[in-house]
């Protein structure tokens, strides 16, 4: 699986230096969600925590997507894959979905690859739960 990485992402400077890290320990790996990872890092607008706006996905933000082709919206966290357990909801940054969507903002389109080269696309409808929003500048 992989994912494009969009431009006009914007990412705190403490989610961008956790993911700097988490990322040169994965490298070794060399994945496509790697890749995707330091293409994101790499052209990404980098703020202050308290100066990200709340309808901006960082970690740990809950978010309420819905998949372009309809169907009812989901509710996804985006976490550390430590952290990752996809059938409650908890999404890996590092998954396709995860990366695809690190960085956007409510009402833009996060989109990505499935391993036999589908496509997949989802509308960012709504931040939930956002913890700079909540004055948490440290999770």
């Amino acid at each position: 699986m992989t994912s494009e990485v969009q431009t006009e992402r914007t990412l705190t400077e403490l989610d961008h230096a956790r993911l700097t890290k988490l990322l040169a320990q994965t490298q070794r790996l060399a994945s496509p969600a790697s890749q995707a990872m330091h293409d994101l890092l790499e052209g990404s607008d980098v703020v202050e925590s308290p100066s990200v706006p709340a309808t901006v996905v960082t970690m740990y933000t809950q978010v309420l997507v819905r998949d372009t082709t309809g169907g009812e919206p989901h509710k996804v966290t985006l976490c550390y894959p430590d952290d990752a357990e996809p059938a409650s909801g908890f999404i890996s940054v590092l998954s396709p979905l995860g990366t695809s969507l690190l960085g956007l903002k409510v009402g833009e389109t996060a989109r990505w690859r499935l391993p036999g080269g589908e496509e997949r696309s989802a509308v960012i409808e709504s931040v939930l739960f956002q913890p700079e929003a909540s004055g948490d500048y440290k999770t």
